[in-house]
């Protein structure tokens, strides 16, 4: 019988080995030639799935996201509001190594596309992602307010900008400094911002 070939499984494979290049030596060391030779493949077969490179630089880029989407669909809301608040806010922070792989290889694409002139690809992405993770933030505070646990008087409007923010800061802290902003601290952070937000028991 013929071989079956997994077709999405080879692009995945061939991102990842796009991301290890990246992290390792810098995206301007992320050629078919040196891609094909991390992934163990010819050149001739990267270039049969990603005829050019902004195909794969963008296709790269997506699965960062997807993989982040993924892990935040498969969260079980199971405990308390306030718990599984913070269990999506863990899956956007980069609190292990395949989620610091992710960050170290988005802030790359991020300066990438930032550079490009004009409306990229990876520009284009970077601000669907963006926004993507703004309306998680909304979503995510809109669900405390709808239980009845945050304080009177919060603008949600500002605090989503906030929220939003504090996670980007945060996970460039763990980027820059990973031995003192720790995933423990991270999480530490974003428990007490969440707490400062809550109304107080009667």
């Amino acid at each position: 019988m013929p071989k079956i070939v997994d077709h999405d499984t080879r692009r995945e494979e061939i991102a990842e080995a796009l991301w290890r290049v990246v992290r390792r030596d810098g995206i301007r060391a992320a050629s078919v030639r040196t891609i094909a030779a991390e992934a163990g493949w010819s050149a001739g077969a990267v270039r049969y799935y990603f005829p050019d490179q902004d195909g794969l630089l963008s296709f790269a880029m997506d699965l960062v996201s997807r993989r982040v989407t993924d892990r935040v669909s498969a969260i079980e809301p199971k405990g308390s509001v306030e718990t599984i608040v913070l269990r999506y806010l863990d899956e956007v922070l980069p609190l292990d190594a395949e989620r610091r792989a992710e960050f170290d290889v988005w802030l790359a694409f991020m300066a990438q596309a930032r550079a490009e002139s004009g409306a990229g690809a990876l520009q284009e992405h970077l601000g669907k992602v963006h926004n993507e993770l703004r309306q998680l933030c909304e979503s995510l505070l809109h669900s405390l307010a709808d239980a009845g646990v945050l304080r009177d008087g919060l603008d949600l409007r500002r605090e989503v900008e906030l929220l939003h923010a504090l996670l980007d800061g945060l996970a460039l802290h763990a980027a820059i400094q990973p031995d003192r902003t720790t995933p423990t601290r991270l999480r530490q952070l974003m428990r007490r911002h969440l707490e400062s937000l809550m109304a107080e028991n009667p």
